[in-house]
């Protein structure tokens, strides 16, 4: 799809909105947002949508008026790729080579360079913060500071400065009190392979802001490697009041694949493999003292990418994810599946597997002498299963809520608590969201809303000030109420927004 592949631009000065309808009068803040929005350099061309250079927009609400800007993420990815006027970074789905004008001592010296890989640090996936510093992510150990009021970068970031890790992920957790908690991988030059869990205190930021709140990180706990030399890919965990909720999934990276991936000519992103007759572990570790519960809960091989909400519930974990039968979903983003048109596209859809919103109980009083065979699962309101197995270990069946939702969202007032209602991109037939969906866990009924020629990316939900229901109101560009999905207003900006991932609503100073 064009609206997909073409180039973004920056609109680096703001431009004001010509609003239609009625924005609540309570809604002051700027809501940013992410995503590849650069395709080709020059002649040169990425293979994949999510290597496209990171366009970070801004939507600034106040007394009534949304002004909109955007600007390129000035990693040193892009500075390179511009200077050059051509792609010379590799990202995930497409590996670059030194330039063949280049003498030979040169080319061996990137060769070489590219044994252990130095990732890009175009970060498009994410807006995450730490403290009081806001950062452009994806899932590497670089991570880029920006101004959220300007737009403009400010600094470029390494994980590997404050904590061990190779990778990290773009979708942290937040507590009551601004505590951030995140997850990374530490690949094996750190020692034994693990996943870390790891949490920012709110007060890591110093007062002037020179110094970032990643000085001040604390390593929660640890997870081994089931696989020493093919851990799992994680995009996103879950967090109750008391634990962490790690899907350990059989969607693999294959490490030795990794590091010799450059010399055999294939991006990273073909490292990563689904094995199907593999299991999947979760893994429950209380985020107050790192260790995790010792009882062995798996299920079925599955892939997921985005976790909807986690919460404890009589002695339960509860927690509901966006899961796939396969990766087909990381394929269908090649850009030559994405400018398919017609039967073309209608062809490559059949072995698009629909992503599930499905519910996971995991039982946490669970004894040596439970029975075998016997159902734990206590809760009456889900059919999701945990039955005991010969061995002690506890294999685990969801319930199936909801099919043909992704990117969710909550109200994050509700995060770590049993909620009832998540928000998403609806997409029936195609992998591309052409519907905002808002679905009741409690009910199981849903609303949608759609306009021709409309594609809605990720719906973020801003509370209203003193609201005590869950559903109070929900903006988006388009302002859509909560409860009834009518629309309130929508903010029409004269210039071009290009189609992004994620984003994060920042409410103005009181």
């Amino acid at each position: 799809m064009e609206v997909y592949t073409t180039n973004g631009k920056e609109t680096p000065e703001p431009v004001k909105a010509q609003i239609t309808g009625s924005l609540p009068a309570w809604l002051q803040g700027t809501l940013l947002r992410n995503g590849p929005a650069l395709f080709s350099v020059g002649t040169s061309e990425y293979n994949h949508w999510f290597d496209g250079m990171s366009l970070i927009h801004s939507f600034t609400f106040s007394n009534g008026e949304v002004h909109y800007r955007s600007k390129f993420l000035k990693s040193d990815t892009y500075k390179k790729n511009i200077k050059a006027d051509r792609i010379v970074v590799s990202e995930f789905g497409t590996m670059i080579y030194p330039d063949p004008c280049k003498n030979i001592f040169s080319r061996t010296f990137s060769h070489l360079c590219n044994v252990i890989p130095d990732f890009t640090d175009n970060n498009l996936i994410n807006i995450i913060r730490y403290g009081q510093d806001y950062y452009a992510s994806s899932e590497i150990n670089y991570i880029n500071k920006i101004d959220p009021a300007t737009l403009e970068t400010v600094a470029k970031e390494n994980y590997r400065n404050h904590i061990a890790l190779n990778l990290a992920t773009a979708h942290p957790h937040y507590d009551d009190e601004g505590n951030t908690y995140n997850m990374g991988t530490a690949l094996m030059s750190f020692g034994l392979p693990k996943y870390v869990i790891f949490k920012v205190p709110a007060d890591g930021s110093d007062k002037e802001k020179k110094k970032p709140a990643l000085r001040k990180v604390q390593q929660i706990g640890s997870i081994p490697f089931r696989s020493t030399l093919c851990p799992s890919y994680y995009h996103s965990f879950g967090m109750t009041e008391n634990y962490i909720v790690f899907v350990e999934q059989p969607f693999k990276l294959d490490i030795v694949k990794l590091a010799t991936a450059y010399f055999r000519g294939v991006s990273w992103g073909s490292c990563l493999k689904l094995d199907k007759d593999d299991i999947t572990l979760f893994h429950v570790v209380n985020k107050h003292t790192g260790k995790a519960v010792s009882t062995r809960f798996y299920g079925d091989a599955l892939v997921v990418f985005h976790h909807v909400n986690a919460y404890e519930d009589d002695d339960h974990v509860v927690f509901d994810m966006i899961t796939y039968e396969d990766s087909n979903l990381y394929e269908m983003f090649y850009l030559r599946n994405m400018r398919k048109e017609g039967d073309d596209f209608t062809e490559s859809l059949s072995s698009f597997a629909p992503p599930v919103l499905q519910r996971f109980v995991l039982p946490l009083n669970v004894h040596k002498e439970s029975p075998r065979g016997s159902n734990l699962v206590t809760l009456t309101d889900t059919t999701a299963t945990a039955v005991m197995q010969e061995d002690g270990s506890v294999y685990c069946k969801p319930e199936s809520l909801f099919t043909g939702l992704e990117l969710p969202a909550i109200n994050y007032k509700f995060n770590a608590k049993k909620y009832r209602y998540v928000y998403g991109s609806r997409v029936e037939y195609t992998p591309h969201p052409n519907q905002i969906a808002k679905f009741d866990v409690v009910s199981r009924k849903y609303s949608m809303w759609k306009q021709d020629n409309c594609f809605p990316s990720e719906p973020v939900f801003v509370a209203s000030p003193g609201a005590e229901e869950e559903d109070d109101v929900s903006p988006f560009l388009l302002v859509l109420d909560a409860k009834t999905f009518d629309e309130l207003a929508r903010a029409e900006i004269p210039a071009t927004v290009h189609l992004d991932l994620h984003g994060l609503f920042i409410p103005a100073a009181v």
